[in-house]
């Protein structure tokens, strides 16, 4: 009963702070969003640092299962078009409904965690099988720099969703295919050392 009191009021500071920001972001606030008597978020949270903390691990769940479900919905990644298809819809997912609401939430937390080791520690990213997706699809395209190249690439895609936050607007579909055609392409040769 109590870990379940925990996500609830976990998932109601996860809408506060989506909605009102990071000083909307009170124990009371999140007892009204819960629909709680007051007092019931400090119970459970007792600091506003406990509170961030429940938040931000509840919202590292909820990105996980959504990267496992989207990363099963989706067909094996065997061209550069498969790979934009689901960048595409990740996007799409972190710029609509509840993902939007989650995606402020986490840039808001991002902004917070410089400050705070605790809250960048969970935070980081995390193993999934959408990361471990693209790892494979660009090891399978004959990338040797998979690692650095996986992670170059889903940084771009995390830039895109907050400018898209910002800004409005959508991702044409042609900044996506020349982010993958950046991965795929082999690393340019150097230049000999002038001796």
């Amino acid at each position: 009963m109590a870990s379940d009191r925990r996500t609830l009021l976990a998932d109601a500071a996860l809408a506060v702070l989506a909605d009102e920001g990071i000083r909307g972001l009170t124990h009371r606030a999140v007892d009204r969003e819960a629909d709680m008597p007051p007092g019931t978020t400090s119970a459970y949270f007792r600091t506003r640092a406990a509170l961030l903390t429940g938040l931000v691990t509840r919202l590292v769940q909820l990105d996980q299962a959504e990267l496992h479900t989207t990363a099963e919905q989706l067909p094996p990644l065997r061209t550069a078009g498969d790979l934009v298809d689901g960048m595409a819809l990740l996007i799409r997912q972190r710029l609509t409904g509840e993902g939007r609401r989650r995606s402020l939430a986490r840039y808001a937390c991002a902004v917070e965690s410089v400050r705070d080791p605790e809250l960048r520690a969970i935070l980081v990213p995390r193993e999934n099988t959408g990361r471990q997706a693209v790892r494979l699809f660009l090891a399978e395209h004959g990338v040797t720099d998979v690692e650095n190249r996986t992670h170059t690439l889903l940084t771009c895609i995390d830039g895109l969703v907050f400018d898209r936050l910002v800004s409005g607007g959508e991702v044409p579909r042609e900044v996506l295919e020349g982010l993958v055609a950046a991965a795929l392409r082999p690393p340019a040769a150097r230049a000999p050392a002038a001796g």
